[in-house]
């Protein structure tokens, strides 16, 4: 489902147990660095910071930050996906601290996705947390009863493509997005974020939405060619598929992220070797891909970072593999699914008071250079145990080797890497590779090892 929540969570528990179940325009994110950090919920200026401090130095292209619109008040985390006015005055920073953020991470060399809710409204009334008075079909000078869809009763069946795209998600005011002054609207919205110098856009909830009104709010904008990845969750049988979404950018490939929990938890990695469009999923250029999300962690559909090395390795292998464009999701602990952020948001350090900060875990992080340093070359030289163990070539420019089994693995590895010594950046040892490009390594159970051209000290 959506990345939006009730005012009832267990309302919203059900609708995600019944949602489980053209050319592209947009190639991945433009630029020669396509991963993607996805700081769910961190505030702006503390995204600033890490911007500076670790995602630039670590080859980061895009930092993805949560939505930044006016929503009703509450400290749960999806508060942030009921917005009540578009204002930038949500918990996570005024306008200000959101222009600051931009600027430094721009500075750091990194681009910055916005998480954008132009779907729906809130389910209640009140008040805002930047003092906008609301009720569910009222929002005072921007829309009134008459810009929502007609139908005002929850989605029930998602073998019907009306009711999927007009009624409401989990009890949201559905924004009537075929209509002129909403499409307006929305497009003023994302156009004052452009004005601040945002690069892109992940439209949440965006399967609720038809593809020609997304299509039409797209054109309206100041760079109809902005970085655009959409939240479109594929479902066998459903009305509403991914596929009709590529033609305005790139569609979010929930599959890769279901598949990656089952292989890695009951099946063999070996499987692996074709996985991406082999396995049906969408266009490799149209694809944007992802261990976990802040929706699929907390509602057990993926691997989470409370799977220790599995995680670990799911990361390494996501970005090791040239399929998609990669995000790196970024939260905290919580035992309570409805929980929101450590601080309203604030991070003083990683791995501090439940910030888990899966974007700098060593073994992530360094594999975003990997990633960066072969960029452009197939997968080469693959080799497989017919069980967990598995090693597979960038061309020339890289080779990784993931061993998920219950055991050490010693063994002579083939590449296409010239000779040399090279940093295993997995844990900062060195590799010699021959005359014939192959090395010998010993991999620890659950480890990896990953090489790159260009990066022969450690």
């Amino acid at each position: 489902m959506a990345s939006s929540r009730p005012l009832s969570g267990a309302l919203a528990l059900a609708a995600a147990a019944a949602v489980m179940a053209p050319t592209a325009v947009s190639a991945a994110p433009p630029g020669t660095k396509d991963v993607t950090a996805v700081l769910f919920e961190w505030n702006f200026a503390s995204v600033a910071k890490e911007c500076t401090n670790t995602l630039g130095p670590a080859g980061y292209g895009y930092v993805q930050v949560s939505p930044p619109a006016e929503h009703i008040q509450g400290s749960q985390w999806w508060t942030s996906y009921q917005p009540v006015s578009y204002k930038i005055a949500g918990r996570l920073g005024d306008r200000a601290a959101f222009q600051s953020m931009v600027n430094t991470c721009h500075a750091a060399g990194v681009k910055v996705v916005v998480d954008t809710v132009v779907n729906h409204m809130s389910a209640g009334s009140g008040t805002g947390t930047g003092g906008s008075s609301y009720t569910k079909y009222g929002y005072p000078g921007l829309y009134s009863s008459y810009d929502f869809d007609d139908c005002t009763s929850q989605i029930t069946n998602y073998a019907d493509r009306w009711n999927v795209q007009h009624c409401e998600l989990v009890g949201l005011a559905d924004l009537d997005t075929g209509e002129e002054y909403v499409r307006k609207t929305v497009a003023g919205y994302m156009n004052d974020l452009l004005t601040l110098g945002v690069d892109g856009f992940r439209i949440d909830a965006a399967k609720h939405i038809d593809t020609a009104d997304l299509a039409n709010i797209k054109s309206r904008l100041t760079n109809p060619g902005v970085y655009w990845k959409q939240e479109v969750i594929y479902g066998s049988g459903e009305a509403v598929q991914p596929t009709e979404y590529t033609g305005n950018g790139d569609v979010q490939e929930f599959r890769y992220a279901y598949d990656l929990k089952r292989v890695f938890n009951n099946e063999n990695l070996a499987y692996l070797k074709n996985y991406g469009e082999g396995w049906g999923y969408l266009s490799n250029s149209a694809a944007g891909v992802f261990v976990d999300n802040h929706d699929t962690e907390r509602n057990g559909s993926t691997l989470t970072y409370k799977d220790g090395a599995k995680y670990t390795l799911a990361n390494v292998f996501m970005l090791a593999y040239p399929y998609g464009a990669p995000d790196v999701n970024s939260g905290y602990e919580w035992s309570d699914a409805d929980t929101g952020p450590p601080a309203g948001g604030a991070v003083s350090a990683c791995w501090q008071n439940g910030w888990k900060c899966q974007h700098a875990w060593p073994e992530i992080m360094r594999m975003v250079a990997f990633r960066n340093a072969t960029r452009g070359a197939a997968m080469t030289d693959w080799w497989d145990n017919g069980g967990d163990a598995i090693a597979f070539g960038r061309g020339s420019k890289g080779y990784v080797a993931i061993n998920h089994e219950s055991g050490s693995l010693s063994r002579t590895y083939q590449t296409s890497l010239a000779a040399g010594t090279y940093c295993n950046v997995q844990n900062n040892t060195t590799v010699t590779v021959n005359g014939s490009g192959q090395f010998t390594a010993t991999l620890g159970a659950d480890t990896a090892l990953a090489i790159y051209a260009g990066k022969s000290s450690c």
